[in-house]
């Protein structure tokens, strides 16, 4: 079953990362702050288990 929806139907919704000690929401970040955070590698519990290499 595939849902579609219209944009008008869609909700927005917001990323908050913790940054020194709090959390802030991305949108709030400035141009080179919202790169930064694309830019992030997140740690995966499966690929840790699995023995992955590390990338750089």
């Amino acid at each position: 079953m595939d849902i579609q929806l219209n944009d008008s139907e869609r909700t927005r919704c917001e990323v908050w990362t913790r940054v020194m000690g709090y959390h802030r929401p991305i949108s709030s970040f400035n141009i080179g702050k919202q790169g930064e955070v694309t830019e992030r590698k997140y740690f995966s519990a499966e690929k840790a288990k699995n023995g992955a290499k590390k990338e750089f």
